[in-house]
């Protein structure tokens, strides 16, 4: 099983002159493609009629496709300018709003799978919702960046890998760490606590990024002498009456993102299905949204106008989905086979697993490829030659695409296979590989992954 990465010590701080701009459902980003909207999922958790309101979003503002970010979002591209009022009053309508001025904020990540089956972990997905409500009631969490990341982890280490900032682990006998960056320790309180501990270990990274005059974004980026420390944030949760004890070591826990498994057994299971590169039609999302509540009245897809509820999905970091009660075999669904049927996988081991790409062109400016095409023709390629023989389909360390040396959207949290585009082709761990033996190549080094996100950083 591969170990995260470790934080890397900074020689100096990062100083900003700016604020950060990324992109949210209000502010639109102006890209080759259009405007993009990014829609803040917190923990991914989407009730039905929301999903099925990002779907009419898609077609009707859009190019009539979704896309899954790294951090459980949901992006809307291709969209015109002066769409702006329109698609607001549409998420808005459907809760995916709740408050304007903390939209780009709420950034918070939760393990996808808390709560389904017998793991005998806690389950945390409560405490996404009131540390969201705690957040968008905050005026002074409106100051952090939108790149600042909460994951609340049930325990099994999948999102507390994802570099936080603040992680909430959820342990035994009604307890819970709180972790401040990627500090070897943390601070134990009741679970009662938790989100409200959360909201003040933001308010803390703001109070120490106030006196470091850097307009640090995250808690890594802090001088050392503005370090959040787990004794000061001690006191500070004792000052609002929340009991905490110091850990100053923590073995932290590690495990891999989730992976299709298969249909399951009854009416009604679990589904774990990956969109491949993490982009779906309009169309593919319905029939998901379908799935999820299937069986149920409404299911046919009318909850944007009827208000009706339905089946939840979880969108996770890793760009896949979720559904924890889907209907696999009832008519009128029969909902594993419609999924199939509808190019997305759910089965292990399939080819696109960990494979995630940037946008590369022609929606992104900066890309010199498009990488999402060379990724596809990659993959059949590795299908219709054998590249990777007859069991390590969809196995290996992940493989991202990068249009470019940004390489946004990379995994995290894990060790990864890095292709770069360059004016020449593209460069796979730092080299040079001919186009005509890429395939071969991105085959062999997902089982002896190079690069990980430290390499990067440094």
């Amino acid at each position: 099983m591969p170990t995260p990465p470790s934080a890397t010590a900074r020689d100096e701080p990062v100083i900003r002159d700016r604020g950060d701009a990324c992109p949210g459902a209000l502010r639109l980003h102006a890209a080759d493609d259009g405007y993009l909207a990014r829609v803040r999922i917190p923990g991914g958790l989407l009730t039905g009629r929301q999903a099925s309101v990002l779907a009419l979003a898609a077609d009707r503002f859009g190019d009539g496709h979704l896309e899954l970010t790294s951090r459980g979002n949901v992006q809307l591209r291709g969209l015109a300018e002066g769409c702006g009022t329109g698609l607001a009053e549409l998420l808005d309508g459907a809760g995916l709003l709740p408050a304007p001025g903390h939209e780009r904020v709420r950034n918070i990540v939760a393990t996808p799978l808390s709560g389904i089956g017998s793991s005998g972990r806690p389950h945390v997905t409560p405490w996404v919702g009131e540390l969201d409500r705690l957040l968008c009631a905050s005026t002074r969490a409106t100051a952090l960046s939108g790149r600042f990341l909460f994951a609340i982890d049930d325990g099994r280490g999948d999102v507390a890998a994802l570099d936080p900032d603040v992680t909430l682990l959820g342990g035994p006998r009604g307890r819970a760490l709180v972790r401040l960056g990627a500090a070897p320790g943390a601070v134990e309180v009741d679970a009662a606590d938790v989100p409200r501990a959360a909201l003040l270990a933001a308010e803390y990274f703001l109070d120490s990024a106030d006196a470091a005059g850097t307009r640090a974004w995250r808690v890594s980026e802090l001088p050392a002498e503005h370090a959040l420390l787990e004794g000061e944030f001690a006191l500070r949760l004792g000052s609002a009456g929340i009991a905490a004890d110091v850990l100053p070591e923590v073995a932290w826990p590690y495990a891999p993102p989730p992976r299709p498994w298969g249909p399951g057994t009854g009416d009604r299971t679990a589904l774990c299905v990956l969109p491949p590169l993490g982009r779906l039609t309009a169309d593919q999302w319905r029939v998901l949204v379908d799935v999820a509540a299937g069986g149920e009245e409404g299911w046919e897809g009318g909850w944007a106008d009827s208000g009706e509820g339905g089946g939840e999905l979880r969108v996770t970091p890793w760009r896949s989905i979720v559904l924890p009660g889907a209907s696999t075999v009832r008519r009128p669904v029969e909902g594993y086979a419609r999924l199939v049927a509808a190019g997305l996988s759910v089965a292990p081991d399939g080819p696109w697993e960990s494979v995630t790409a940037c946008t590369g062109r022609p929606g992104c400016a900066k890309a010199l490829s498009d990488v999402r095409a060379d990724a596809r023709a990659v993959v059949d390629a590795q299908g219709a030659n054998g590249a990777l023989g007859d069991d390590r389909a969809g196995r290996g360390a992940p493989v991202h695409w990068s249009g470019c040396e940004r390489r946004c959207g990379h995994p995290r949290g894990t060790a990864w296979v890095d292709l770069v585009a360059t004016p020449d082709g593209y460069r796979l761990d730092g080299r040079p590989v001919p186009s005509h033996e890429l395939a071969q190549a991105v085959a062999d080094a997902r089982s002896q992954p190079r690069v990980s996100e430290d390499a990067v950083k440094k």
